[in-house]
């Protein structure tokens, strides 16, 4: 599968409230994610965005949701990111999910190395809010 589209998710609505918490949990309450009433006005967006690492921490779920494997791991762990990208916004109420694409597989000791090739898009876009490669590793 390596070099292959392994998967597309199902669509996850970006709701008002879920970047509300987001903005609880991380302190980030920039008027551009939080303030729906001024971003009405002078957002270039005419409407509230969720913020850029709200988009990124879905991605494990969504990701998760996409790829399946026949044989369960003992653990799985989050190895990091070689890239991001943050190309397009994610106005409130819109609707994301990913494609994925297996780009390395690799043996390390007691499992194996992932890296994933990740693009969350945004329904009735053409363009990705955001491209990412991701390291995971699974243990046997």
């Amino acid at each position: 599968m390596v070099g292959k589209e392994v998967g597309v998710g199902d669509w996850f609505e970006v709701s008002q409230e879920r970047i509300n918490k987001f903005a609880d949990a991380t302190g980030d309450h920039q008027w551009i994610h939080i303030d729906v009433e001024r971003a009405k006005v002078e957002s270039p967006y005419k409407s509230t965005i969720a913020h850029g690492f709200l988009t990124l921490s879905l991605m494990s779920d969504l990701v998760s949701q996409t790829v399946s494997f026949r044989k369960p791991a003992k653990m799985g762990i989050n190895y990091g990111l070689n890239k991001v990208r943050f190309t397009d916004a994610v106005p409130a109420g819109s609707r994301i999910r990913t494609r994925v694409t297996l780009n390395n597989l690799e043996d390390i000791p007691g499992g194996f190395q992932l890296t994933w090739g990740v693009t969350v898009e945004r329904e009735g876009s053409e363009k990705p809010c955001l491209v990412a490669e991701w390291l995971g590793r699974r243990y046997e």
